[in-house]
């Protein structure tokens, strides 16, 4: 029998079994309906006979059938989910002692047949699947419950099968690459982030593995899966750890609802419920209490790169450093020190002593200034009972209350906050945004400051793992608040190169000084782009550690139109060849919201079926997308066109960094436009940008487009880039 006869035949009694256990579930929970209902009906045809007791238990074996029916009902959908792809993965390992190999089947989830209490097919996350991702042939070794088990894999095959149809087989004594995550890359995309466990490769899958980390700090590049590998790492713990750790003891910090939205499928597809997720601004407002109404980090970021505020920059710099942290911490110390001056207080002939006020004061530090107050007076009440054998009538329990409050003196937090600058000697670094509500910049100092001074709720403690993304965009001051409200584990990721805001961004080095632990973990090799367009984003943020995945295409192109109205018709002539296409996601990006909504104006007329994602967005939808960099962070794209990439437009550094993130949405095409001279961030090394205007006064076209886009209608246009268009 050939490997393909063996392997088809294997594949079709592994279904065999799926479908019998299926048909045994099915069984199973018609019983329990039908038992469920025996003990409703019972109930209430005997409610009038039965003790309080007995209903109690029939209550009770109903609920327990409930659940039962629960957990066969999640059964259900995983074997159903296994019908379709049993499995991607075999190694033949041989442990050390041993004459004959097993056969080790690796899917998304597991399987043991009854019948045989054979083991026909192992949980990714098992350790024994670990021999898939971690070895080719040769010596390996795995951990299990026992201990370390040694041996050699003698066989290595990858599959593809859909809908129960194996598709190819291979044999690979390489590491998971080439044929199959290629093919898996060139896919389209669709409106949902999926799962990766049949591509996972060895540095990935050692940190989804890793157990020990505390803080585990991933600076992975564009496109090299970390929002991925850490739901993955998600999915691993809560199989690894499943006595103790659940989906409710899980948070994740995501950038935006879009993203949320996007990235919400991960975990159901590998089995698990979803978890909660929370935005840093939604965070923020409870931990303020609904008091305060402030800018959000969009908006910040869009005023940013708008420009217009000459201070900002400098506001956002000192904000964004770790020697705030310092400062306000010895500022609090400051506060505490100089808010409240006991002395001696008498209350008849009964003398409490400063020294006492000012300790009991101390230890309640935690606590907000009225329940301080109230806690000191009963304090003082409980002890003049316990030392003077007195009950305080209510006028001397006035006397004592208000005699506390006149040694405290009072202050809004808000105030208090912005006497910080002023002890700092510069109180120009506290300006309130537009319509009196505070920077966003100053959000989070001023909850550090209310967590030193008053405490934060103790209801976040019950988070077990708390996973952060695009951690570049948030400041060390923000990651001081999260340690203090979230002292548990955490996976925390992002890239550097990929913040809207360069002056606040931080770097896995900064946020591990602000947290005081964390392993840091680097990611270099992307997969999401082709060859091409990677090195295309090389060229704007050179990274010498970056290391592209092969996977070839159209090279990106960069097209030089005449002007606004040419620019429009190409867009429109790109939609209409997208949609021609079997691609699912087009992506417009711009550099601000502001260019993103009038682009979307401009183009609805001339094309349907656009959506536009603005900071109230809260779905992923696949189709033609508008938006701006900051919104796209995260998302993936067949197709990328990035409008307005003139000199003007893009000249700062904020702005390379948008661009760079612009173009490492794309997966398979990119399209960049401009009208007039390209910006410096596209030239190739050595090549001076932009190109210098002919005698007639206009700019040449871009010697990566030779045509230049005009005249014509739009199909005619069409016809002619299909044909002609430049690459870079």
């Amino acid at each position: 029998m050939t490997p393909d006869t063996e392997e088809r035949t294997h594949l079709q009694n592994v279904l065999a079994a799926l479908r019998a256990a299926l048909e045994r579930i099915e069984t199973r929970l018609d019983d329990y309906a039908r038992d469920i209902q025996r003990q409703k009906d019972y109930l209430w045809e005997h409610r009038a006979e039965m003790d309080h007791v007995e209903k109690i238990g029939t209550r009770q074996s109903i609920e327990q059938a409930l659940d039962a029916g629960e957990a066969l009902l999640a059964r259900r959908k995983r074997l159903h989910k296994l019908l379709a792809v049993p499995y991607f993965g075999r190694v033949d390992f041989q442990r050390a002692g041993e004459d004959k190999p097993m056969d080790v089947y690796v899917g998304v989830h597991g399987f043991e047949d009854e019948a045989s209490r054979k083991t026909l097919i192992y949980d990714w996350r098992a350790p024994i699947a670990g021999l898939f991702y971690d070895y080719e042939l040769g010596p390996a070794r795995y951990v299990s419950p026992a201990g370390a088990v040694s041996g050699e894999i003698t066989l290595k095959r990858q599959f593809r099968i859909r809908d129960g149809v194996m598709e190819f087989m291979l044999d690979s004594a390489l590491p998971i690459l080439d044929e199959v995550l290629q093919k898996t890359l060139s896919q389209a995309t669709n409106a949902r982030m999926k799962d990766i466990v049949a591509t996972i490769q060895r540095d990935q899958n050692a940190i989804i593995r890793n157990e020990a980390a505390d803080t585990l700090i991933i600076q992975g590049v564009a496109g090299s899966g970390k929002t991925s590998i850490a739901l993955h790492r998600i999915a691993f713990l809560l199989y690894r750890f499943k006595d103790s750790l659940s989906s409710k003891d899980i948070l994740i910090v995501s950038p935006n609802r879009v993203f949320a939205d996007y990235i919400a499928n991960v975990l159901p597809e590998l089995g698990e419920e979803r978890v909660a997720e929370t935005q840093m601004e939604a965070l923020a407002d409870e931990l303020l209490d609904y008091k305060y109404k402030f800018q959000t980090f969009f908006e910040q970021a869009a005023l940013l790169v708008e420009g217009g505020d000459e201070g900002l920059a400098a506001r956002l710099r000192f904000k964004s450093s770790l020697d705030l942290i310092k400062r306000l911490d010895e500022y609090a110390e400051h506060v505490e020190a100089k808010r409240f001056s006991p002395t001696d207080l008498w209350l008849g002939r009964r003398l409490v002593p400063a020294w006492y006020l000012a300790e009991t004061w101390a230890k309640h530090r935690t606590q907000p200034a009225k329940v301080r107050l109230e806690r000191l007076a009963a304090a003082v009440e409980q002890n003049i009972g316990i030392h003077y054998h007195h009950d305080l009538t209510p006028e001397e329990r006035r006397t004592l209350k208000e005699a506390l409050r006149g040694m405290y003196r009072s202050a809004t937090l808000r105030e208090t906050y912005k006497q910080f600058f002023d002890w700092l000697g510069c109180p120009d670094l506290f300006r309130p945004a537009k319509g009196g509500r505070l920077e966003y910049a100053d959000v989070f100092p001023l909850i550090h400051l209310k967590s030193r001074l008053e405490g934060l709720p103790r209801h976040h403690r019950q988070v077990k793992h708390l996973v952060v993304d695009e951690m570049q965009d948030y400041t060390p001051v923000q990651y001081a608040v999260l340690a203090r409200l979230f002292p548990c584990k955490k996976t925390i990721l992002g890239d550097a190169n990929q913040s809207v805001n360069p002056i606040t961004g931080s770097t896995a080095e900064t946020i591990r000084a602000a947290l005081g632990q964390g392993e840091c973990v680097r990611l270099n090799k992307s997969y999401r782009s082709t060859w091409e367009i990677a090195q295309f984003a090389q060229r704007i943020i050179p990274n010498p550690d970056f290391v592209a995945l092969e996977r070839h295409g159209e090279e990106p192109r960069i097209i030089a139109c005449k002007n606004q109205r040419a620019q429009i018709d190409l867009i429109c002539a790109e939609i209409a060849a997208f949609r021609a296409s079997g691609y699912t996601a087009l992506g417009i990006v711009c550099k601000t919201q502001k260019q993103a909504e009038r682009l979307y104006k401009a183009l609805d007329g001339e094309a349907q079926g656009l959506n536009l994602l603005d900071a109230h967005s809260d779905v992923f939808t696949a189709g033609v997308l508008v938006c701006c960099a900051h919104l796209a962070k995260g998302l993936e794209f067949d197709q990328v066109i990035v409008p307005q990439a003139d000199a003007e437009n893009y000249r700062s550094d904020i702005d390379r960094q948008l661009l760079y993130i612009a173009c490492t949405r794309a997966m398979h095409r990119l399209l960049v436009s401009h009208v007039g001279g390209p910006t410096g961030y596209l030239a190739p090394r050595g090549r001076t940008w932009p190109p210098p205007g002919d005698e007639s006064g206009h700019v040449r076209p871009s010697p990566y487009c030779p045509l230049p886009v005009g005249e014509g209608s739009s199909e005619s246009r069409l016809r002619r880039l299909s044909c002609s268009g430049s690459s870079a």
